[in-house]
């Protein structure tokens, strides 16, 4: 647990040392030459990628799908049959073939790599306030979790770097972007509806009618509950009746999204009014909200849920940092700063279970 007290606090305060509002456009990063402070930036932003993939990919035994992501890649070399998608098994094929018979270290470093980069790439194209969108994607656990699920959670971080491409209407990259996550985790492809979707809200005043909408698609994830599971099982039928097919509601999910909503809804007229990126964002925080509310017979629900809510960490410091009072402003980021350490701790807590098995952190240079 040191490890990621230290590593959340060291790159905290490396985070601070970056300034990048200026050069974060309403749509998508804009930089206009260099200075010296886009230098500092880019060394800052270096060592922060540095210590997160470091700690990622130096860990043993971290995870609990470890060892099964380990004896996954021994049937690979073998030729045997494994439910991974071709992206990822081709990966593993070309690294196994290069450092030999059963080296799982390399892959997973690999992936720990790519995955740091993504992460912080994106933090640098679209956060206005670096250092607040770095604590919550540590305090918020999705750093941490991509120890698990190493084929999701790379999914993830490109689901989260190709937002920039959305919002400034390079639509052909984004579905590039996503189509290549695909090969690595199918469920990816989701985003591309939902995001677009989101963005076409983003850019518009609503009319009773989208609410009506709205409302009935939500009515439907009730109404239809067996044609939507069909249709999940049809890409993942092994999750039908499995352990992972419980209904179980996420409770601290809800709250992250209703507490987000709230903020937004508080603040609409300095966070949100003036903002296509931040309501861009908004949108994709209501989607999670609906679907961790109603679509808890999906299983593994927080799967489609983790690629609206990550929004957060761009959402809530954009808000932020455009509330007009200077009291509400400190008021509400010293609440969303508590609020989300008290979930690190909850998370740190349960990180010892063995459905989630993120501690104790061994690393295979000292253990």
């Amino acid at each position: 647990m040191a490890v990621y007290l230290t590593l959340t606090a060291v790159t905290m305060i490396m985070g601070f040392f970056i300034q990048n509002q200026q050069y974060t456009h309403d749509q998508v990063q804009v930089y206009h030459g260099r200075n010296r402070e886009q230098a500092l930036n880019f060394v800052m932003a270096a060592a922060v990628f540095c210590l997160l993939a470091g700690v990622s990919a130096c860990r043993i035994a971290v995870g609990n799908d470890y060892w099964v992501y380990r004896d996954n890649f021994k049937l690979l070399m073998q030729g045997r049959h494994v439910s991974y998608e071709w992206g990822f098994n081709a990966v593993v094929w070309i690294i196994q073939s290069l450092f030999g018979y059963d080296a799982y270290l390399p892959v997973f470093g690999f992936f720990s790599i790519v995955t740091a980069f993504f992460f912080v790439k994106a933090l640098m194209g679209q956060a206005e306030w670096f250092a607040a969108s770095l604590f919550l994607l540590m305090t918020g656990s999705f750093y941490f979790n991509s120890f698990n699920s190493v084929r999701y959670y790379f999914a993830l971080a490109i689901a989260l770097y190709v937002m920039k491409y959305v919002l400034s209407g390079e639509y052909g990259k984004f579905i590039l972007w996503i189509c290549f996550g695909a090969l690595f985790h199918k469920s990816v492809l989701l985003v591309i509806p939902v995001y677009l979707a989101a963005h076409w809200l983003a850019v518009r005043r609503l009319k009773p009618v989208f609410y009506v909408v709205g409302a009935a698609m939500l009515a439907s994830l009730f109404v239809f509950r067996d044609f939507y599971r069909q249709i999940v099982f049809q890409f993942y039928p092994y999750y039908e009746n499995s352990l992972y097919d419980q209904g179980d509601v996420s409770v601290i999910n809800l709250a992250k999204c209703a507490g987000t909503l709230l903020l937004c809804l508080l603040f609409y007229r300095d966070g949100l009014k003036d903002s296509r990126k931040n309501r861009f964002y908004f949108f994709l925080n209501l989607a999670g909200l609906a679907v961790f509310a109603c679509g808890s017979f999906i299983p593994e629900v927080s799967r489609i849920g983790y690629y609206l809510i990550i929004s957060q960490i761009f959402l809530l410091p954009g808000v932020l940092l455009r509330i007009r009072n200077k009291k509400a402003r400190w008021f509400c980021t010293a609440a969303v700063f508590a609020a989300f350490c008290g979930y690190f701790v909850l998370y740190l807590r349960s990180a010892y279970d063995t459905s989630v098995r993120v501690l104790p952190y061994l690393n295979w240079i000292f253990d």
